[in-house]
C-alpha cells in the first residue's frame, strides 16, 4: 500500500473506451515512474479488474464518449480503494463538474505530463485528508454510541437494584475488573437483558 506523499511507484489502473488511448496513457504513467496494473474498456471489467488489481489510484481517460466516462467514474467509485482522477483531451469545465460529482479527485489534459503528475499527487492528499475525516467521524460516532450504551445500562442497574448513577456505574466497574472485561462489555451484557454475577447487589 502506498503512503500519502508517495508519488512514484504507484499501481494505477487505466479504463477509456478506446484501448489505443489507453497504451498512450501508459507510456505517460510510466514515464512519471508508476505500474500500469490493467486496463479496462467497459464499466463491468472496471470494476473486476479493481476488486482484483486493488490499486493505489484509478485513471479514467475521457476519449470521446462522455457518459461512458461517467459510466466508469461511477462503476469504479463504487470499488475503488485509492482516489479516482481523470485525464482529458481539453478543458471542459461542464464535463469535470460532473465527474467531480460521481467521485473524482482531481482531473488533467492527458498531453501535458506535469498536469498529470499534480493531479495525482493532488489526488492522493484529498484521498488522504478524506480518509482521515472519515476516520474521525467514525470515532466520533463509536465513542457516542459507547457513551449512550454505558448510560442506558447505568439506568437499567439504577432500577434494578434501586441505586444511584455513581453506584449503578461502580457496579458496571466491579463486575469489568472481576471477569477482566472492559466496562462496555459489560455495559452490553446489561442492556441485552443479562444480569450481573450473583453477589453484585450493591456498590459496597
Amino acid at each position: 500500500m502506498m503512503t500519502e506523499g508517495t508519488t512514484k511507484g504507484l499501481r494505477i489502473l487505466t479504463a477509456d473506451e478506446d484501448e489505443s488511448t489507453l497504451q498512450a496513457t501508459d507510456s505517460i504513467l510510466q514515464a512519471l515512474g508508476h505500474i500500469v496494473t490493467g486496463h479496462a474498456t467497459s464499466a463491468a471489467k472496471a470494476g473486476e479488474l479493481i476488486v482484483r488489481e486493488d490499486p493505489d489510484l484509478s485513471i479514467v481517460v475521457v476519449d470521446h464518449d462522455d457518459e461512458h466516462a461517467l459510466g466508469l467514474i461511477e462503476e469504479m467509485g463504487e470499488y475503488a480503494r485509492g482516489p479516482i482522477i481523470a485525464l482529458v483531451g481539453g478543458h471542459d469545465p461542464g464535463f469535470v463538474t460532473t465527474a467531480a460529482e460521481r467521485g473524482i479527485y482531481a482531473f488533467a489534459r492527458l498531453s501535458f505530463l506535469d498536469e498529470v503528475e499534480g493531479a495525482i499527487e493532488l489526488a492522493l492528499r484529498r484521498h488522504a485528508e478524506t480518509s482521515r475525516l472519515t476516520a474521525q467521524v467514525e470515532q466520533l460516532e463509536s465513542a457516542l454510541e459507547r457513551r449512550g450504551t454505558i448510560e442506558r445500562a447505568k439506568g437499567i442497574l439504577m432500577e434494578r437494584h434501586s441505586v444511584d448513577e455513581r453506584d449503578a456505574f461502580e457496579l458496571l466497574r466491579q463486575q469489568a475488573r472481576r471477569s477482566n472485561r472492559r466496562v462496555i462489555d459489560i455495559a452490553h451484557a446489561v442492556t441485552d437483558g443479562h444480569a450481573l454475577l450473583p453477589g453484585v447487589n450493591d456498590a459496597g
